[in-house]
């Protein structure tokens, strides 16, 4: 590999010491199996990125659910914007993406893939210092380790533009994983957030790609994307998990709101 993105949130989001990630990583997918339903190959998953502390439960359903699946030969990881203003898709120069369990290798091929498509641009910048990709990679690791991951972060763009990339990575590959990466409403009171969360969880049952916004959502563009695909390939979205932070860390003054789901081929 020519070059590493260095990790930006260990010890801030999830723990820096690599036993101690590993441990916590492990013992949530543990916990995490004992509620996921058993479910026919896993196409999708969508997980939210907050620090472990508030979300890691919840992601760790989707996670669980993921590894219920067959071979994975690649993981498509798809994320918002949040550090720097982007229009299109930013795939990552770098060759791979450290964390404090080594380093996750850059599926190369499929971003020689996507480079010509116009919404794509090759830039590290929206990566640098991106955390709603960064906060997966431990458990891609734990469950998949060796196995090349393409890094994307989606700025604004349509639900079309981010599904023509899903199209090109997996094409008719049954070995390729997805994974979405999203929270959902933000610093509403306790009862306001899961009002509001039931409606969008709603909506994402429905494959309702056109009304989920980035106020319901803040990786509203990728899950939308999402949807699009699913729609069209005819995947079902299954619920897994869904709470916030105030039922995580206690405050619920003003919480964020986490889902995790599954989509699977419609029988």
């Amino acid at each position: 590999m020519s070059a590493i993105r260095p990790p930006a949130m260990a010890g801030m989001f999830y723990p820096a010491e690599p036993a101690r990630l590993e441990e916590y990583v492990r013992a949530a997918l543990s916990a995490a199996a004992r509620e996921v339903p058993q479910l026919p190959e896993v196409e999708a998953v969508v997980a939210p990125h907050a620090g472990y502390r508030y979300s890691g439960p919840i992601a760790a359903h989707s996670f669980a659910a993921l590894a219920g699946r067959g071979p994975v030969r690649r993981i498509l990881l798809m994320g918002p914007a949040h550090t720097v203003p982007l229009r299109g898709i930013a795939a990552p120069a770098w060759d791979g993406f450290a964390t404090p369990l080594g380093v996750v290798p850059v599926d190369t091929e499929a971003r020689e893939a996507i480079s010509m498509l116009p919404q794509v641009i090759i830039d590290n910048v929206p990566h640098a210092k991106e955390h709603a990709l960064e906060v997966e990679l431990p458990f891609i690791q734990v469950l998949y380790p060796d196995v090349p991951v393409l890094p994307l972060v989606v700025g604004e763009t349509t639900p079309e533009e981010v599904a023509e990339v899903i199209e090109t990575v997996t094409g008719p590959d049954e070995d390729t994983a997805i994974v979405i990466s999203s929270d959902l409403s933000h610093y509403e009171p306790y009862d306001q957030a899961r009002m509001h969360d039931s409606i969008t969880a709603r909506r994402i049952e429905a494959l309702d790609y056109a009304h989920i916004g980035p106020h319901d959502a803040c990786g509203a563009r990728p899950l939308s994307g999402l949807l699009y695909e699913a729609r069209r390939r005819h995947w079902r979205p299954v619920r897994l998990d869904l709470r916030n932070s105030g039922d995580t860390a206690g405050d619920r003054s003003r919480v964020v709101g986490y889902g995790s789901w599954a989509f699977v081929k419609a029988a």
